[in-house]
């Protein structure tokens, strides 16, 4: 009996030292597994009523926002983030009206946006009566992402720069305890999905912010899709440069450079992108951007060989992000931005367009 106990235990010995074995070799695997699973078994307690666009009355819908921002802050401060989306453009413009001066909005210039974008969003906002401070804080973006090639070691190189570097210094200088969010429906549903981590997501997959972080975010958008976005927005004042602009993502330009976002790859793909949304521009269609990709291709410049890049055009046709139809372009158009992206951008000289449809692709490429 003695003897089949010690068996026994040996056996639960080696299980657990080969558990532990597989687990370490593979972490990244098993981390990724795990936090798939507590999503999706958490996302039945975190459901959101949402409130679709033909239902939204986007009037009573900023009133309702209004008072909860007040409710919840108090005599109290608040900061928030703004990127020159429509999302976090909405959630900037509802606090201004809650809090007025009591809501000190940043935008942060992390050397992953798009050309001039910092000075542009700010000078749109000047002129509708808010304030906003330009960070410079490249160098702290630049040296999180360096040699960092994973799509989700990317995002996750972003959230911890932007949450727990940049803004917990900006909290700690304004005294606020409370962060405004642009975080819209779909961004839950793709994480919580283990589609993607969006880098503005926390407690709906089990992360409490004020514990990490050490304040509160507040998400009055949640409800919505981009498309009840947009009519709050235009209903706020907001400008059509603003309501109607493409969606952009969060992690910027680095979502759209496969491989390591070098500040060197990210000025390639942010050139590639001046020339596709001017091309693009009376196109009548959801989105659309200019892709940066890892591997190199044979290509002939001036009678020689080139080694060079690869830059993939996608465009979609959409309503709300969570299915999307690549646009159908003219052959024109297609041969107009190759003849641009390969002769302005250096060393491209291959540029594909993106026919797949979503799903199984997905809108940005990282």
């Amino acid at each position: 009996m003695k003897s089949v106990q010690k068996q026994e235990l040996k056996n639960r010995t080696f299980l657990s030292i080969l558990a532990g074995i597989i687990i370490s070799y593979h972490s990244r695997i098993v981390r990724n597994a795990c936090l798939y699973a507590f999503t999706r078994s958490i996302k039945k307690e975190m459901e959101i009523k949402e409130i679709k666009a033909n239902e939204l009355d986007p009037e009573t819908f900023i009133k309702e926002k209004i008072t909860e921002i007040s409710e919840i802050i108090g005599e109290g401060t608040a900061i928030s983030a703004l990127s020159g989306g429509v999302d976090s453009a909405t959630v900037t413009m509802l606090g201004h009206k809650a809090l007025g001066d009591r809501l000190k909005t940043y935008f942060i210039d992390n050397g992953i946006m798009r050309q001039n974008e910092p000075e542009q969003v700010v000078s749109i906002f000047k002129e509708l009566g808010v304030n906003i401070e330009l960070i410079k804080a490249r160098e702290e973006f630049f040296n999180a992402l360096g040699g960092v090639t994973d799509p989700e070691e990317k995002r996750e190189a972003i959230t911890q720069t932007f949450y727990k570097d940049v803004f917990a210094k900006l909290l700690k200088k304004s005294d606020a305890k409370f962060l405004l969010h642009g975080t819209i429906l779909t961004d839950v549903e793709e994480t919580v999905a283990g589609i993607k981590r969006q880098h503005n997501i926390f407690e709906q997959i089990g992360i409490d912010p004020e514990d990490v972080f050490g304040y509160k975010i507040i998400e009055p958008l949640v409800q919505l899709r981009k498309d009840g976005v947009r009519k709050v927005a235009k209903s706020l004042g907001l400008p059509d440069t603003i309501y109607n602009r493409p969606p952009f993502p969060g992690p910027a330009l680095a979502a759209r450079v496969i491989g390591e976002a070098s500040p060197e790859r990210i000025e390639i793909v942010r050139k590639a992108t001046i020339i596709v949304e001017e091309e693009l521009k009376n196109i009548d269609a959801f989105q659309c951007m200019a892709i940066l990709h890892n591997d190199k291709l044979t290509g002939i410049r001036n009678g020689k060989r080139d080694f060079g890049l690869q830059i993939e055009i996608r465009c979609w046709d959409s309503v709300d992000a969570r299915i999307a139809k690549p646009t159908r372009l003219s052959y024109e158009v297609l041969d107009n931005l190759s003849e641009r992206i390969t002769n302005e951008v250096p060393n491209v000289v291959s540029v594909t367009y993106n026919i797949a449809k979503k799903p199984p692709s997905t809108m940005e490429a990282v």
